[in-house]
């Protein structure tokens, strides 16, 4: 099979796009803030597709399942492992935060601090228990494959997956359609990605025209201290576990490396899910274990979201002189892991849990977030990838725990990722 020429290749055009982005916004910051719609508009396609990828893929695995009670204990299993390693993630920001001491010497008078953070506020008062559940539950059965709430499209396809399983004499044809349907479903998204380096120069140019390299040099510590932790935890914690599940973390990132390059260009991580998915199944995990953990990780199992949180709450108590004996700093990680589970699929989740954290630890003024406000879409970058990568390890673990994993065809994915990429595009 011949390879493709590298300026083919979508992750060279990705990676030219972010540069050609960066310097525009550069050089002619006005102009790069009129390049925004082109990475709204790319999003917005993308998430026109997930409900249909993730409904259709969830079904279909577990409705080729005659077994109902292995989709339960998927579930539980990978709630066991997103649990472990969000808390993890949690300690190691925290640790960190404490060692380093990025807002160690600012001495900001808490009362000089202005800004407007009502908006995440708002949605963190919203993020309470009771309401998470309820906006689990979409309005009608087909609601959620025209929403943006992940969580409802799990629940449906659940549902319908499992009333395929109880009825498979009559239902036949339906899954025969739905199978039949994933077919030009991901050829849509396989034509859409042909946009990403669009998207990835229209979003980077409006982040670097609107907020400037500049507005990041007064807090780089920060920024430094947040991607140094964030690639020590992927390296050494994910890249422990793959080594124990027998893959490469490495090889793993070269193989996704077209999804990462457009989180990173995009700033989100919901534009690389439809792309995930297809690899990680392609890469022998079973149909069912990528429908069900990857999704529900981007919910759940927010690892670099987690990292930034007790990072960045450290930071605006150091910044502000407050000190936080060590019983606080465990309320906080309490309160932290709660809610990050609260705030799941709510829109900027990673400032809008920050609020919910700080809310409930009193020491702390929300009004100090307006102190991260300004970079904190320099970090939304490292947030997004560290989440990524976290899922994809997730979904091969559990993968492998379920022994729902072709190893052979992993070993062959991981060492001929530009072979896997022609195909899939045929």
């Amino acid at each position: 099979m011949k390879a493709k020429k590298i300026h083919n290749q979508l992750y060279f055009q990705v990676i030219v796009a972010i540069i050609a982005g960066v310097l525009l916004g550069k050089f002619y910051p006005e102009l790069g803030e009129k390049m925004k719609p082109l990475g709204d508009g790319f999003i917005k396609l993308v998430k026109m597709i997930i409900a249909p990828v993730i409904f259709i893929t969830l079904t279909l695995g577990i409705a080729h399942m005659t077994d109902l009670k292995k989709v339960g204990r998927i579930a539980i299993k990978a709630m066991i492992y997103f649990f472990t390693f969000s808390t993890l993630a949690l300690i190691i920001g925290l640790v960190v935060g404490n060692i380093l001491q990025p807002g160690h010497g600012l001495n900001i008078d808490p009362s000089t601090l202005s800004g407007d953070v009502s908006q995440y506020q708002a949605k963190a008062h919203e993020s309470t228990l009771t309401g998470f559940i309820m906006n689990i539950i979409p309005e009608t059965l087909f609601s959620p494959l025209v929403g943006e709430n992940i969580l409802q499209v799990l629940l449906v396809a659940i549902l319908m997956g499992v009333a395929l399983v109880l009825t498979k004499e009559k239902s036949q044809k339906v899954t025969d359609f739905l199978q039949d349907l994933s077919t030009p479903v991901f050829k849509i998204v396989h034509m859409l990605m042909k946009l990403a380096p669009i998207g990835a120069f229209g979003a980077m140019a409006f982040t670097i025209g609107k907020y400037g390299l500049h507005s990041v040099l007064n807090l780089i510590f920060l920024v430094g201290t947040f991607y140094i932790t964030s690639i020590l935890f992927v390296v050494l914690v994910l890249g422990a576990v793959a080594w124990y599940n027998g893959f490469n973390i490495f090889k793993l990132l070269f193989y996704l490396k077209e999804e990462l390059l457009l989180v990173l260009g995009t700033s989100s991580s919901e534009s690389a899910l439809p792309g995930i998915m297809e690899k990680l199944e392609k890469a022998g995990c079973s149909r069912a274990i990528v429908g069900l953990v990857v999704p529900t990780g981007y919910s759940f199992n927010l690892d670099g979201t987690n990292i930034y949180m007790t990072l960045a709450s450290l930071f605006i108590a150091q910044a502000l002189n407050i000190h936080l004996p060590i019983e606080k700093q465990l309320m906080l990680l309490l309160v932290a892991m709660l809610s990050s589970k609260g705030a799941a699929g709510v829109t900027g989740a990673g400032f809008v849990t920050l609020a919910a954290t700080l809310a409930v630890v009193p020491e702390i003024p929300i009004a100090g977030m307006t102190l991260i406000l300004g970079i904190d879409k320099f970090m939304s970058e490292c947030r997004a990838l560290t989440n990524v990568i976290g899922n994809s390890v997730a979904t091969v673990v559990v993968a492998n725990w379920e022994k729902q994993l072709d190893k052979n065809q992993l070993q062959y994915c991981l060492d001929h990722p530009a072979e896997v990429e022609k195909k899939l595009e045929v």
